[in-house]
């Protein structure tokens, strides 16, 4: 039986090939990188589900989120989905989704779409000055 830190040293299989290292620094190989972006993705459409549907946060980010969500169900080869998502390799789509994840509960808790307590300063939006 493998102890999950050794779970993270074995080689990854993709495509036909083993996959050693993801070649950016701190970032190891996962082989459940796609199961793990599958239940982040998830989430990130419960906590969108708070939110109101006229946001427009939370409009684009459900549909970014179930384009990739569906890629990740649909494809069993790992490569195959990256290439279609286009978003880096399996790892790093990881980390971006989990940051997502993160925003989406800061929005949440921010209340990011009601409107601003008092008037914004004139000329705030105006660039340059």
């Amino acid at each position: 039986m493998l102890r999950c830190s050794e779970i993270y040293k074995l080689p990854v299989e993709m495509a036909g090939y083993l996959k050693k290292s993801t070649g950016l620094t701190g970032l190891l190989v996962d082989p459940t990188s796609a199961r793990k972006l599958e239940f982040i993705y998830k989430d990130i459409l419960k906590i969108c589900g708070a939110m109101p549907q006229t946001y427009s946060y939370r409009q684009h980010t459900e549909q970014l989120v179930k384009d990739r969500l569906n890629i990740v169900q649909s494809e069993s080869d790992m490569m195959q989905a990256e290439n279609k998502i286009n978003g880096g390799q399996m790892e790093e789509l990881v980390l971006q989704a989990e940051r997502e994840l993160s925003l989406a509960k800061n929005m949440v808790a921010w209340k990011a779409w009601e409107p601003l307590v008092e008037e914004a300063p004139k000329n705030q939006w105006k660039w340059p000055v």
